[in-house]
């Protein structure tokens, strides 16, 4: 479970005041707005990357307001993948878990999980500038799910996906959230992206965000699949 609590943030000339939203464990949130109106500094706030002046976020109910980003458990992928061009997607998917000491055993093991999860198992030795559009996103995607996160940040993930390799995007997206029952967050400005998705669907206009679908009234069923925690 995600809480925001009456966050306000101010970066020069930019304010967002008393912001508030909940999602519920597993549920799949989407987060629209126009652009520049503050959907990606709100994903920011929330795992750590920008200061707030004032509020409170709150994770399975624990305050992580002022946690460092590392401590807060959340696995963030930012637009375009962000990939290491002198990483292979195995070194990206075995970084997060490195970088927390996982013995190598549960390293090559987790690797190998995700790899399967996302059907790129044969994109293990490939390096970024070798991957299509479709194939970053499942890699920042396994990245972000590495080490288990409590919450899942996405930032415009599909933006820059032409329209057929989007919709199969919409199948792994939905995989992933059944597989894993991970909460996530997603910031779009595709409404096809809501439609598809989304359990709850938050818009953000004016400074204000307000729930505008519930109950994931059009995201199509998860397939039958065993879970994986």
């Amino acid at each position: 479970m995600i809480k925001i609590k009456n966050l306000s943030i101010r970066a020069g000339e930019f304010r967002l005041n008393a912001l508030s939203l909940e999602l519920s464990p597993g549920e799949y949130g989407m987060l629209m707005g126009k652009t520049g109106s503050g959907k990606t500094t709100i994903l920011e706030c929330v795992c750590g990357l920008r200061p707030i002046n004032q509020g409170k976020i709150e994770l399975a109910g624990e305050d992580i307001t002022n946690m460092r980003p590392a401590e807060r458990g959340i696995g963030y992928v930012p637009q375009e993948g962000a990939m290491f061009p002198n990483m292979t997607v195995r070194d990206h998917l075995a970084f997060p878990l490195k970088i927390r000491k996982w013995p190598r055993v549960e390293v090559e093991d987790r690797t190998n999980e995700l790899a399967e999860m996302l059907a790129i198992t044969s994109l293990l030795d490939r390096f970024p500038r070798r991957l299509s559009g479709g194939e970053v996103q499942r890699v920042a995607m396994g990245r972000a799910l590495a080490f288990r996160p409590r919450l899942l940040l996405l930032d415009e993930p599909l933006s820059a996906l032409d329209e057929a390799t989007r919709n199969r995007m919409y199948d792994v997206l939905r995989s992933v959230c059944c597989n894993t029952s991970v909460t996530t967050l997603h910031v779009t400005h595709n409404r096809a992206e809501a439609d598809n998705l989304a359990d709850t669907v938050f818009q953000l206009e004016e400074g204000r965000i307000a729930i505008e679908q519930e109950s994931g009234e059009n995201r199509s069923p998860c397939p039958g699949s065993e879970v994986i925690s």
